[in-house]
């Protein structure tokens, strides 16, 4: 049976007869071996740009690709694509937003890594805000960060109605997962709020598709860890933007009293509720004085104690969005809220931000933890969808025992979502429960990585041996059983759309999905 080769041979080949042309002093450059139609892209072989293409977020490993592609154009992605399809030695190809992955995603082995970014430096304007007659959109491209999204829609009085916390995000990277935050129960994930995607696929053809044009292409990529195609556009819905936020904070040691006002707040519309809902652990004293909880010194105390007496606090967060109009209104309607709730007596802290500053909270706390020397450090870090009906056994096993075990090293986040809001049609796999918890161990390292490593193994070992049925957010699997297990029912219709899209499987193999060759897919 044929082997497929690597493009490494290839490009070591080259260099190789670089250096023997070189060493006898004739002026031929060692790139005139390329594939004509490569020659004119803006692709680097040198130390530095493989380097900085091998590692990212999470630094628990590195993989070099074999070259790193600066594209001037989305044509220059197009045109690296269908090389590879055609070429006889077809060569592997990742595409690099801002690099968040944990476990090497955005990596290509001995392949080309395309730094999106690049685009951002062509004079193309690549942030548009339009309008139809019923609705506002930006169409955007794919390696944008949300925050100048945000930004460049606030201009018009308009955001996105569904974030992810961090917002130093690429929109094609965010858009390839799901895109998850305390609105997601209210807007769905980011990729429920798209209209329009333009889409390099695995032949190196550019489409454009949505829910009526080449949809089947439209839900493939959406959720579709970057098998597919590559985005380099997208349309994305926009709503009028609050001003305001008024964010109440509420502390239990009931752990039914905290998912049981969670599960309540979700269940409600837009405008009878809260505007976002998120949940967190507080396990030690460290975690009252982080970036993340800011609050005031007196509070702070009276946190310490209710601490020293139950070891584990459960911290609800819900924000109401306003503006000058509904200003006089928001505290009453919030008061409201709280009266229905369980928290304990005495610990409820409200504090009013301006809209911007709430949703890029986290970066003042980026910014800290860069001062602290805790940012460019590895993050193990694991998240995973747990059903509502199994979140309590999960509470008991996993937050009360195995992570009783080490000290605290970043946040750990449980919210709910509500599956309706969740498009069936797209890749993206969630639960098979109308709700289903958000839970995240966010936690960094500074040496012993490989302990907490094995901490998130036990966990996931500890809701097999369970039967608790997670789904992996940022998926890490090595096996094409575990991904067959991890898409379910969806793994047919996923393997059908690779053939289609990508049949040669060249893109995102970083993912590890399809580690054999397509006619061994299963």
């Amino acid at each position: 049976m044929l082997r497929r080769c690597s493009m490494s041979h290839f490009f070591i080949a080259t260099v190789v007869i670089s250096t023997l042309i070189s060493i006898l002093g004739q002026q031929r450059p060692w790139t005139t071996m390329l594939p004509q139609e490569l020659l004119g892209l803006d692709l680097r072989f040198d130390k530095n740009a493989t380097t900085m293409a091998s590692t990212d977020f999470g630094r628990l490993t590195q993989v070099l690709p074999a070259a790193v592609l600066y594209p001037s154009s989305v044509q220059d992605i197009t045109t690296l694509v269908k090389s590879s399809f055609s070429s006889y030695l077809p060569f592997s190809i990742a595409a690099r937003g801002h690099g968040h992955s944990i476990h090497g995603q955005a990596m290509a082995h001995n392949g080309v890594v395309i730094q999106m970014g690049s685009l951002n430096h062509t004079h193309e304007i690549r942030i548009n805000v339009s309008s139809s007659s019923s609705d506002f959109y930006a169409d955007v491209g794919g390696e944008q960060l949300w925050i100048d999204v945000l930004r460049a829609t606030l201009r018009h009085g308009l955001a996105p109605p569904s974030f992810t916390d961090y917002l130093y995000l690429s929109v094609g990277g965010t858009l390839s997962n799901a895109g998850v935050s305390g609105q997601t129960f209210l807007h769905g994930p980011q990729i429920s709020n798209v209209y329009e995607l333009d889409v390099v696929t695995g032949k190196g053809k550019m489409v454009t598709c949505s829910k009526h044009h080449r949809s089947e292409l439209f839900y493939a990529v959406l959720g579709g860890l970057g098998q597919f195609g590559v985005i380099t556009r997208a349309r994305i819905a926009l709503h009028p933007a609050p001003q305001m936020v008024k964010r109440t904070r509420l502390l239990y040691t009931d752990f039914s009293a905290f998912t049981r006002d969670q599960e309540y707040l979700i269940s409600l519309n837009i405008g009878e509720g809260f505007d976002y809902v998120e949940g967190s652990l507080i396990r030690d004293e460290t975690e009252i004085d982080t970036w993340r909880s800011s609050f005031s010194k007196k509070d702070k105390e009276k946190i310490r104690s209710l601490l020293a007496k139950h070891h584990l606090i459960y911290l609800l967060e819900g924000t109401k969005y306003y503006d000058t109009v509904t200003a006089p209104t928001a505290d009453q309607e919030v008061d409201l809220l709280l009266n229905g709730l369980t928290f304990i007596p005495g610990f409820a802290f409200k504090n009013d931000l301006l809209y911007v500053g709430f949703l890029n909270r986290v970066y003042d706390g980026e910014l800290e933890l860069r001062h602290k020397g805790l940012w460019d450090v590895p993050h193990p870090w694991l998240i995973i969808f747990v059903p509502k009906s199994r979140i309590s056994d999960f509470n008991e096993g996993v937050f009360k025992k195995i992570l009783k075990r080490n000290s605290t090293m970043g946040p750990v986040l449980v919210y709910p979502m509500n599956r309706n809001k969740w498009d069936e049609r797209m890749s993206a796999v969630t639960p098979d429960e109308d709700v289903f918890y958000h839970v995240g161990f966010l936690r960094s390292a500074m040496h012993d990585w490989e302990y907490l490593e094995d901490q998130n193994k036990e966990i996931l070992s500890f809701c097999v041996d369970n039967g608790i049925k997670t789904k992996q957010y940022f998926p890490h699997y090595t096996t094409n059983t575990e991904w067959k297990n991890h898409f379910g029912p969806k793994w047919n219709k996923f393997i059908e759309r690779k053939k289609s899209f990508d049949p040669k499987g060249l893109l995102s193999p970083g993912q590890k999905i399809f580690t054999a060759m397509p006619w061994q897919w299963k």
